[in-house]
């Protein structure tokens, strides 16, 4: 069995080089047809990192399959350190993973202070000890201050957009050390997209790691460390975001239509 890139809790190893969420050879299946063909991907402290790919390239099935919600998989998940391949979802979250699906999945006929007070988890720390961010309604609306000026509105009196502010704060609100987010920026207004990146930028700054699946390569240019490039469930191309989106001809062959 590989055992995960990085130790936790030790001294010989600088938060920024800590591993917090990885895979190993993980293969994913709905039914007889096979979604993922033996991914491996890593994401440490504080980094941003993209999945990117051709619709149905496996970037939704595979934040799926970290989080525990692929009907059958096989490899190995790990979440600071621990195997979780086994995990439920529940306790994947529990742990500090937080997922948000690229559905709005929040409770129409609660507000939106309601629909935050649900997500709430106890603070949480880093491996090495050190605090992790917290969050709670109040600090929530300098990420989003379209939420802030609504606490009482109801999720079925909500445009889309602000739907899927809602669903991205109320994750947030279980103080998650990895955010996955399923395609963050898709059908957002420009003014939505531009506050959707200001956001991962700043969970980056105060240290919080981010996954996302993406197909807008300018979106993911601007925010993202790392990417990840996905054909037919398989990691074809891994390389520093800056480099993804200055090669012409991996651009062509990976993301064009």
């Amino acid at each position: 069995m590989k055992e995960p890139l990085a130790s936790f809790g030790t001294s010989s190893s600088s938060s920024t080089d800590q591993v917090l969420l990885e895979c190993n050879n993980l293969c994913a299946w709905y039914g007889a047809a096979q979604i993922l063909l033996d991914v491996n991907l890593h994401v440490k402290r504080g980094e941003v990192v993209a999945l990117m790919g051709r619709n149905g390239a496996g970037k939704s099935s595979t934040l799926k399959a970290l989080m525990g919600l692929m009907p059958k998989k096989t490899g190995r998940v790990y979440f600071l350190g621990q195997d979780q391949s086994n995990f439920e979802p529940h306790e994947a979250a529990r742990r500090g993973l937080g997922f948000v699906p690229e559905d709005r999945r929040i409770f129409t006929d609660l507000t939106v202070l309601e629909n935050l007070s649900v997500g709430r988890q106890a603070p949480r720390k880093f491996p090495d000890g050190q605090d992790a961010p917290y969050w709670d309604a109040q600090n929530l609306g300098t990420l989003f201050p379209n939420l802030a000026s609504m606490p009482h509105r109801l999720g079925s009196h909500m445009s889309g957009g602000e739907q899927q502010m809602l669903t991205v704060a109320r994750s947030l609100m279980g103080n998650p050390l990895v955010l996955m987010l399923d395609e963050p920026s898709e059908g957002l207004a420009p003014l939505m997209v531009e506050q959707m990146g200001e956001m991962i930028l700043s969970l980056k700054r105060q240290g919080v790691s981010v996954l996302l699946s993406e197909q807008n390569i300018h979106f993911a240019q601007w925010v993202s460390d790392r990417v990840y490039v996905l054909e037919q469930g398989q990691v074809r191309h891994h390389s520093s975001m800056q480099a993804f989106a200055q090669d012409a001809q991996a651009l062509k062959t990976y993301l064009s239509a």
